[in-house]
């Protein structure tokens, strides 16, 4: 292990950011009830508070989030969006785009979402860190250059990465999402880049609809350097170690990226309101230390997490705390009590319509230049 230490992006007024009183994802108005909105900060906090009970979290070195500046975003987004999110948060908030609720000062907690983002990066950058992990809020995997999606303001990874490629000079950067839901943001973001592997595991037709199909492998100088693995529903841990041996590893050997961003939601778990898969702690666990030895093999093993989606706000921490002890290198205590009972469930091993997907996808690893 190397002695340098992991760090870690938290800041509270991520968990500041008001997306409002719906019923799950939907706006409330009879015939729907006011609740809470799934994508709110007692996930977040409840991962961040497990990393502290555990004993863990003073043992990762703190990295203290920055303000994206202007410019910066701009290399994705366009002016403006970027006006039209500015103009929602000085007022009274309302919908940075579809499925995507904002309140008041909205802006500033994106800015500094997509900031701490890139504190982290710096900080691997510049070798006080060996990997790190941002635990920001609002998530950026969907945002498009003109739109905000699916909970997301700012494109957090995109940003991150175009920050690699202009400010640090890198000539390969891969994106590797195992969140749930399509990367749709993140993929129209590097779409025409050769200078950017994305990988994208998740769950078919989830969401966005018809988005992260087979046959969307990048366009123009891009074309072959993005590659979707669309999970039947019902994946387990089975599944995704089979599409990271026969896919996503196999990717980035042929590919050599100089630095690995995982857009790292954990609302593929079992039991997640927004998903029908069935990754537990150790799957997560497991997927970490493959990532982790192929970065080492490649890219003197860094490794940028942004937290994206996940859920649960019971089993959630526990996954998170799985990937951030392999991450570190350091096993706390700390026993999952969801582990067994997950790991117990039906259809955890690779099953035959699942293999189907991943020979397919497979098959995109010798379009790699």
């Amino acid at each position: 292990m190397s002695n340098k230490k992991t760090g870690f992006v938290w800041h509270e007024i991520y968990m500041w950011h008001n997306t409002g009183n719906y019923a799950g994802v939907m706006p409330y108005g009879n015939p729907v009830q006011p609740g809470t909105h799934v994508e709110n900060p007692e996930t977040k906090r409840r991962f961040r508070n497990l990393l502290e009970v555990s004993g863990l979290l003073p043992q990762l070195q703190p990295i203290a989030a920055r303000e994206t500046t202007e410019q910066e975003i701009l290399r994705f987004h366009t002016a403006q969006y970027l006006e039209k999110i500015k103009t929602l948060s000085s007022s009274i908030g309302g919908d940075a785009g579809i499925f995507t609720p904002m309140g008041v000062g909205s802006y500033d907690i994106a800015r500094l979402s997509a900031g701490g983002v890139l504190a982290a990066l710096e900080a691997i950058m510049s070798g006080e860190v060996k990997n790190a992990y941002a635990l920001v809020r609002p998530p950026g995997h969907h945002a498009l250059a003109d739109d905000g999606m699916g909970f997301c303001i700012f494109g957090n990874a995109v940003i991150a990465g175009k920050h690699a490629l202009e400010h640090y000079g890198l000539e390969r950067i891969a994106t590797v999402d195992w969140d749930v839901h399509h990367g749709n943001g993140t993929q129209s973001g590097f779409y025409d880049d050769p200078r950017a592997l994305t990988i994208s595991l998740h769950q078919d037709n989830c969401f966005p609809p018809d988005s992260g199909h087979l046959n969307e492998n990048g366009e123009g100088r891009g074309e072959g350097y993005n590659i979707n693995i669309p999970l039947p529903a019902g994946s387990g841990v089975g599944a995704y170690e089979a599409a990271f041996d026969r896919v996503v590893i196999p990717a980035l050997r042929a590919y050599q990226p100089q630095l690995i961003i995982v857009p790292c939601g954990f609302d593929a778990g079992a039991y997640d309101p927004l998903g029908r898969m069935q990754m537990h702690s150790g799957g997560y666990r497991s997927l970490t230390k493959k990532l982790m030895e192929v970065a080492d093999e490649l890219c003197e093993g860094r490794i940028l997490m942004c937290h994206e989606g996940g859920y649960n706000g019971d089993t959630l921490p526990f996954m998170g705390l799985a990937v951030l002890e392999e991450l570190s290198g350091i096993r706390t205590s700390v026993e999952d009590p969801f582990l067994e009972m997950m790991a117990s469930l039906g259809g955890q091993q690779l099953l035959p319509h699942q293999e189907q997907i991943i020979i397919a996808a497979q098959q995109l690893v010798n379009k790699i230049g």
